[in-house]
């Protein structure tokens, strides 16, 4: 699909050339409806309004066969145990080891979701899995005023994170911040325009119940993005990746977050994380039409796209 893909005179153009191609303190006071409210208290000068978390029952799968976490296997409901412990442990360090780690690479790959999203003001935007809110921060200023845009994690330190990075940016009033499971979001049916998850479907233990789930909360009309590592497209690049994988990026964890087995698990999700061709029909499988994928980085990366019609 690389040979397809025309970005048009966009950053992305850029990107795809010179990068993308093959071989190169919640302070909560209870709320009615089972909301809890948060307090934002800006560590910069920026005055903001108060900023609300609503909070959902988490999701579990009640089926007692395993699942995989890395590369080992434990029960459904453990899983979403220990993907928050790996998350809770290396939020304060995320974005840094995310630079370190790609070369600053992620930046471009999500630059290119960025620009593939295509919003404008007045839209309504879900971006699951969140985390530090890398392109939520984007997204908040194209959709303006009279857009808004959902940032939803099940890990509260990420958000967190992402919540005080968007507030230092002096981005509010169009934002809000929901911890939630992606297995079961709790919008209401055809809630948004559209809808992006950017390298968290892999830590999802059901991920054909959370893009049925986005599915849902998706617009007729609207675009889904899904932005995930994926599966290198020559022996090349898949031995230089594995190399680099097992062999540095453990190693980088230790030395900058202290925790090793967290980019040891990174690593092995990532290797059994479903190919392009499986997360497409999967994506189909849940009725999402005109999917597609381009392939970044020879498939180091890939990011999926499809519609509800």
């Amino acid at each position: 699909m690389d040979g397809k893909f025309n970005p048009g005179n966009s950053f992305a153009k850029v990107a795809w050339t010179r990068f993308l191609c093959p071989g190169l303190r919640l302070r909560y006071t209870h709320h009615p409806g089972h909301k809890k409210r948060v307090q934002a208290t800006p560590k910069t000068r920026y005055n903001t309004p108060t900023i609300n978390i609503r909070m959902t029952a988490m999701a579990l799968d009640s089926n007692p066969r395993t699942t995989h976490f890395g590369f080992k296997e434990v029960p459904p409901d453990e899983k979403a145990k220990l993907v928050a412990e790996v998350f809770q442990s290396v939020a304060s360090k995320y974005d840094l080891m995310n630079d370190v780690m790609s070369l600053g690479m992620h930046r471009l790959w999500k630059r290119f979701t960025i620009e593939q999203a295509a919003l404008h003001e007045g839209l309504r935007v879900l971006d699951v899995a969140s985390g530090t809110g890398d392109l939520a921060k984007a997204f908040a200023k194209k959709v303006g005023r009279t857009g808004k845009v959902v940032l939803t994690d099940i890990n509260e330190a990420m958000l967190q994170v992402g919540r005080d990075r968007l507030i230092d940016a002096g981005i509010a009033g169009n934002v809000e911040y929901v911890i939630a499971d992606a297995e079961n979001l709790p919008f209401a049916a055809n809630d948004f325009d559209c809808i992006t998850m950017a390298f968290g479907l892999r830590n999802v233990t059901n991920k054909e119940a959370a893009l049925q789930s986005m599915f849902r909360v998706l617009k007729p009309g609207g675009k889904i993005l899904i932005l995930e590592f994926s599966r290198p497209q020559t022996t090349l690049i898949r031995k230089l990746y594995d190399t680099y994988s097992f062999n540095v990026i453990p190693k980088m964890g230790e030395l900058i977050t202290k925790d090793r087995a967290s980019y040891q698990y990174l690593v092995e999700s990532i290797r059994m994380h479903p190919d392009q061709e499986t997360l497409k029909e999967m994506m189909i499988a849940a009725e999402f039409e005109d999917v597609d994928y381009f392939n970044l980085c020879g498939g180091v990366v890939a990011l999926h796209k499809g519609y509800k019609y």
